[in-house]
């Protein structure tokens, strides 16, 4: 019988879709299952990107450019300058979702057996976009215990090798909602000019920050640090259009440009239709974000404040994004969280929530934590987590 690869059998499961089939148990029960697991938003996607592709008058569906629209990029590098970021034409690569600007990415930078180094817990798919590259993930452990904060620079220090090529952060952070603030980036904008290596950025949930004292600093505002900085973006949660999988590839460094071009035409062109509608999708008004992250905040006040009442529950308050990690009073979070599905309900209702080890790569690290998205209304979320403190009540009974 033939053999699948190695490098299958080492893909690590989805900690946020793994579950699913449980939940379609549940569901198929007659369950109802309040959705915390997955950063879909269930704010309305703009209707002028809709509109566009509603509009469109399309006689072919054709390829377009492998690097995108021209039209699009030259109205996204537009509307980067308006909100102070230097990003011109030329440093744009359009992509299929902010995923394939990650392999890109890695793909551009590194080598079979190269490492990259990510602070912990981080989007769980960097573990499995540096399996299919072939590259090691090098964690850096933050905790909970400090909300999520940059671990010291002698940390990254400790870990780099001869095969060390690049740091990856996520800013504000998936799976904690931590934002990394400005001295912080220049502390590791310090060390990858010292080191000589990229700096890599994913920055899609830039608009979503809740405090007023607090404002997001990009790697490409960042001096001295032009051949060094890669920026990832992606409209899906901008513009709530994950489905529209389009995402794009920054840099001033025209050599990774390029490299990442070779890329981009080996899977010939980004989706046709989404670049409409994501082209489109910038004349939306700011009082559209106004809005968005104004209830944004009331969710994750909300949410913070809920599990704030159940004991032996914590949970690191988020300044960006819209999830949060929370350690809870069990020993094992993925038993927990299969067993919400699979064998609990309150008056026919449960809840879904994604077991948080698998957003570290270090063994039998965030046992006892989950992730929650706060996407869904408030009145929701207050129920989702008085499920929650009652299924726990139950579960530790047992």
């Amino acid at each position: 019988m033939p053999k699948v690869s190695n490098k299958g059998k080492q893909m690590p499961e989805s900690p946020i879709r793994k579950l699913v089939p449980y939940a379609d148990i549940a569901k198929k029960k007659g369950n109802k299952v309040y959705h915390l697991n997955i950063g879909q938003p269930d704010i309305k996607t703009p209707e002028v990107a809709l509109n566009a592709v509603k509009n469109a008058d399309i006689k072919v569906l054709e390829y377009s450019h492998s690097a995108g629209f021209e039209s699009y990029r030259t109205k996204l590098s537009q509307y980067y300058k308006s909100h102070g970021l230097p990003i011109d034409v030329q440093d744009i690569i359009i992509t299929t979702g902010g995923s394939e600007a990650l392999l890109f990415a890695m793909g551009s930078t590194m080598d079979v057996d190269d490492e990259i180094i990510i602070p912990e817990p981080f989007y769980a798919n960097y573990n499995g976009f540096s399996t299919a590259s072939g590259v090691k993930v090098v964690p850096v452990i933050s905790t909970i215990d400090d909300g999520f904060a940059l671990p010291p620079i002698t940390a990254f220090e400790k870990l780099i090798t001869s095969k060390t090529k690049a740091i990856l952060i996520c800013n504000p952070g998936n799976p904690t909602g931590y934002l990394y603030s400005k001295e912080e980036i220049q502390q590791l904008a310090e060390i990858v000019k010292k080191h000589d290596l990229f700096l890599i950025a994913d920055e899609v949930y830039r608009e979503f920050i809740y405090d007023e004292n607090d404002k997001h600093y990009s790697v490409m505002n960042v001096p001295g640090i032009k051949e060094n900085a890669i920026m990832i973006d992606s409209v899906s949660k901008r513009y709530s259009m994950c489905g529209a999988r389009i995402g794009c590839i920054v840099s001033k460094n025209k050599e990774l440009m390029a490299t990442a071009m070779k890329f981009a035409q080996a899977r010939l062109s980004p989706p046709t239709f989404a670049q409409i509608a994501s082209e489109a999708a910038l004349e939306t008004p700011q009082s559209y974000f106004t809005e968005v992250i104004e209830e944004y905040k009331e969710r994750r006040d909300t949410l913070v404040s809920e599990l704030n009442k159940i004991e032996g529950v914590k949970v690191a308050t988020p300044k960006g994004a819209f999830y949060c990690i929370a350690q809870l009073p069990v020993k094992n979070a993925d038993d927990f969280a299969q067993w919400l599905l699979e064998s609990y309900d309150n008056n026919g209702e449960t809840v879904m929530i994604a077991p948080a080890a698998g957003f570290y790569s270090t063994p039998n690290v965030g046992l006892n934590e989950v992730r929650i998205a706060y996407v869904l209304k408030k009145e929701d979320l207050v129920r989702s987590v008085q499920i929650l403190k009652d299924a726990l009540r139950v579960y530790n009974a047992k």
